[in-house]
């Protein structure tokens, strides 16, 4: 009875306290540590030759550590090197999709792992397969069992005594999927890659989050879904706005992801995928997502690091 005698707008305002208090997004989004919290970019670039970037890769810091890398694209293994992070220190590695260009070096960083002293095991996760590319768990079983077998040891099957890579596929076209390690929340959905397997993500740490659109039209709404309230948004900036085709089919142009970034609300905005057809556009491609979001935006460069 109580709260039926409050002026209108200020049961508006409980109501709209009361959600919030109950959505752990948006209480995530609303205690952000972000003095604990970093991105840096392993590479910007994608899977040309002649944009003088590494290939897709990040790094999620929190309290001075590299506890995330998500994609493995060629080239990203020297900057790992020089961003100073430490193998040992990885909590997961999660892969958007499987092109070359995502996951070229992974059995660099498999092999480099030996020399770390890491002794626990590192869990891998990425996307659900098709006829167009395999699931997580097989394409990493391929490469370490057939194509360099040397390294099979790392598989979770393997019965020899070394750390293990086990591998978990996501598919998750409706509901979120969601994994909590001892200190981040990843949670998952697929997205629109064409015909291909994939998935964008979010990485939530110390109250802050990531979302990582990896590389997708952005057809459906399941990105926007994963990056409500998101404190940082890193999309992929692969195609201009007068793609068409193929391009447009694979990757979002600038306007869609201006789109995206208003309609979940995001806080900050990194592009990434940086490719020669989008280098040198980066005024045209400002000004498009402009036309629908109005916060702060980045364009990545290799070992380049986004404050949240």
């Amino acid at each position: 009875m109580t709260v039926l005698a409050l002026p209108n707008f200020r049961i508006t305002m409980l109501l709209l306290l009361l959600a919030g208090l109950s959505s752990p997004t948006a209480l995530a989004a609303n205690s952000c540590q972000s003095d604990r919290v970093k991105l840096q970019v392993l590479g910007s670039g994608g899977p040309e030759l002649g944009d003088q970037r590494a290939s897709s890769s990040y790094l999620v810091w929190l309290d001075g550590k590299a506890r995330v890398m998500v994609d493995a694209g060629g080239g990203s293994s020297l900057n790992f090197e020089k961003s100073r992070a430490q193998f040992s220190d990885l909590d997961a590695v999660l892969f958007s999709h499987l092109h070359v260009d995502h996951s070229a070096d992974w059995p660099v960083y498999v092999k480099a792992g030996f020399f770390t002293g890491r002794d626990r095991d590192l869990p891998v996760y990425g996307p659900y397969g098709n006829s167009n590319l395999p699931a997580v768990d097989k394409f990493q079983e391929a490469l370490l069992s057939q194509a360099w077998p040397y390294l099979s040891n790392y598989l979770d099957n393997s019965e020899r005594s070394e750390y293990k890579l086990p591998a978990t596929v996501i598919n998750a076209d409706e509901g979120v999927w969601f994994q909590s390690l001892e200190r981040i929340n990843l949670k998952a959905l697929n997205v629109n890659h064409g015909p291909l397997p994939a998935v964008a993500w979010r990485v939530e740490l110390a109250g802050c989050s990531i979302v990582f659109s990896g590389d997708t039209s952005a057809s459906s709404e399941n990105l926007t879904r994963l990056a409500t309230s998101a404190d940082m948004l890193v999309a992929h900036n692969a195609t201009p706005e007068s793609a068409r085709g193929v391009a447009r089919r694979l990757h979002m142009p600038p306007s869609r992801i201006g789109e995206v970034a208003a309609q979940a609300s995001v806080k900050k905005l990194v592009l990434s995928h940086r490719m020669l057809r989008t280098l040198e556009r980066e005024p045209q491609t400002l000004d498009q997502i402009r036309k629908h979001y109005a916060g702060p935006v980045n364009f990545a460069e290799d070992l380049s690091v986004h404050d949240l």
